[in-house]
């Protein structure tokens, strides 16, 4: 069994997959489908948008009309959007690329850096006055939940640096949030999961309003982050369920998977 845990394109896409699909072996998470959709930012949000998963309003930018018409991609973004708005490539991971701008200046440059790594941007409304919480799922057909996180950043938002280089974030366990909420949110990673045809494990990332507990799907995340501190392995240590007891699970999900698709044809 090939457990890929590899983050970004190439790893996360769909493309690694179908290479383990072609070698006719079991392999754990996500297959090419979950991966391409979880990968793309566009494609997920317009899956999430069918399934009824509320989001903040976004809008998506191909670089080829920036790079014909900065000016007037400018004015329309601001007529849509008011600042402060976050940037990102479409398909990337690990917040590389991601920006927050604060005004014309500041967004025409985060469009040039999300720019560097993808041919779509995203730009998104913040989610003002909103939590930072998070999900695990586990399973193939009928996945489980975990309980529910919180990422406290310690920069002035979830960034590379945050994740990776300062260490100057918290993790809260269970997150602050009322019982309601926690099962709501619960309730929504699931049907995300199987909205996006995920399989074996992801981590569903949410934003809570303090205000109200209004929540707003951000994004699923096909291959989580899986070191022993990472918080896809923390939710299920607090859900009862060890590392080594969850890597076992992983492999024989991704071993079950493979026996049933040997029950399918490919040709007649």
């Amino acid at each position: 069994v090939i457990f890929p845990i590899l983050h970004g394109p190439y790893g996360e896409d769909g493309t690694v997959q179908g290479l383990i699909e072609l070698a006719d072996v079991a392999y754990v998470g996500s297959g090419v489908l979950g991966s391409a959709v979880g990968m793309d930012k566009e494609m997920m949000k317009r899956v999430f948008k069918a399934e009824g998963l509320p989001q903040v309003e976004y809008r998506v930018l191909r670089r080829s009309r920036w790079e014909r018409d900065r000016a007037g991609v400018l004015v329309d973004l601001e007529d849509q959007f008011e600042y402060p708005v976050f940037v990102k490539p479409v398909n990337l991971g690990s917040s590389v690329g991601v920006s927050k701008a604060d005004d014309g200046q500041g967004l025409e440059k985060a469009i040039d850096e999300a720019a560097q790594y993808d041919y779509k941007i995203v730009i998104e409304a913040e989610a003002a006055g909103c939590r930072e919480i998070e999900v695990a799922i586990l399973g193939n057909e009928e996945p489980e939940a975990s309980v529910v996180g919180e990422i406290v950043p310690g920069n002035e938002f979830y960034d590379y640096n945050a994740k990776y280089v300062d260490d100057n974030s918290d993790s809260i366990i269970p997150a602050r949030i009322s019982p309601a909420t926690q099962e709501a949110v619960r309730a929504m990673g699931i049907k995300a999961f199987q909205a996006v045809e995920a399989w074996g494990l992801s981590r569903v990332d949410f934003f809570v309003r303090e205000s109200d507990e209004a929540i707003f799907i951000n994004e699923i995340n096909t291959i989580p982050g899986f070191t022993p501190i990472s918080m896809y392995p923390k939710l299920w240590e607090a859900s009862g369920v060890s590392y080594g007891a969850l890597v076992d699970r992983l492999i024989r999900l991704g071993m079950e998977r493979h026996e049933d698709k040997q029950k399918t044809r490919t040709a007649r």
